[in-house]
């Protein structure tokens, strides 16, 4: 049996540790709120516009468009996107699993670069082969969520797409966390480059003569490279809507499990309380017997 002074402090422990966990769930739910909607109002024009990237590219030769490509990938780009911080559940490690299966198994032979957004997916790469180099790309994307708006994404999907363009990858990977609600999370893996029609819109770009105004030129030129850059900022709000819903569940439930734990050690504080208070009383009385004896 533990003395009151062990458990009182365990008591003391476990309360201020609820006390954070509950202040970081509501920190995270009102966060939650915020990055919901800007995920919820972004997502159907994100998805409409690739849909139409899609459409149009389907009916433009490979010759005309930059960005499509037909060809067996050996250089590939996976770009994994993590948060800044932990206490977030399996949000990160999931994200690492996936990139690493990736790696081991689909794109196994390839030539793999890993493009890490987070500090915990670049903590887990940067020791790696598969880590950047050079200065095509950007490095220390960590501080992209301390400002997340479509301007301070915009360049980095453009690097990226030039690398594409200049032929350094021939794949890119987008790996990230998919929103669905505060307690599901969908890790994702979404082809960025090339760009590839769908199965629908392939067949059905046969039977349909588009009108290009101004000029096919320009769609090439400002249509797609602008759905391109719609679709990344679309990920990384994914990812930041994901994170604080992990965080909020994870916080949530780490509440739970110390409010179970300061009752059994309220439990144990009362019988070692008791179990002090009848020796006491055992030894009150032995020694009354003792001096009338």
């Amino acid at each position: 049996m533990p003395n009151l002074k062990e458990v009182r402090n365990r008591i003391v422990s476990v309360g201020s540790t609820m006390q954070i966990t509950s202040a970081m769930k509501m920190v995270s739910a009102a966060k939650l709120k915020r990055a919901q909607d800007a995920i919820t109002q972004m997502r159907p024009y994100a998805n409409k516009l690739q849909e139409i990237l899609q459409n149009v590219s389907s009916s433009l030769d490979t010759s005309e468009n930059a960005y499509a490509r037909k060809s067996t990938p050996k250089n590939v780009l996976l770009i994994a996107i993590s948060s800044n911080r932990g206490l977030a559940g399996g949000f990160n490690a999931n994200v690492i699993k996936k990139t690493w299966s990736l790696i081991n198994n689909e794109y196994n032979g390839c030539t793999i670069t890993v493009l890490p957004i987070g500090k915990k997916v670049t903590d887990a790469f940067k020791r790696t082969d598969y880590i950047i180099h050079g200065s095509h790309l950007p490095h220390n994307l960590n501080e992209v969520f301390d400002n997340l708006n479509y301007n301070t994404v915009a360049p980095i999907a453009e690097r990226v797409m030039d690398a594409f363009v200049l032929k350094d990858f021939d794949k890119v990977v987008l790996v990230y966390n998919q929103f669905k609600n505060a307690a599901v999370q969908i890790v994702q893996e979404e082809q960025f480059l090339p760009v590839e029609a769908t199965a629908s819109a392939a067949g059905s770009s046969s039977n349909t003569d588009y009108i290009f105004e101004p000029s096919k030129e320009f769609i090439v030129s400002d249509l797609i490279p602008r759905s391109l850059k719609t679709q990344f900022y679309k990920a990384l709000l994914d990812s930041l809507a994901s994170e604080h819903g992990a965080r909020m569940t994870a916080m949530h439930k780490a509440t739970d499990n110390a409010k179970d734990m300061l009752r059994d050690l309220k439990i144990s504080y009362n019988k070692a309380r008791q179990t002090a208070i009848t020796t006491e009383i055992l030894e009150i009385v032995a020694g009354a017997e003792a001096l009338n004896g």
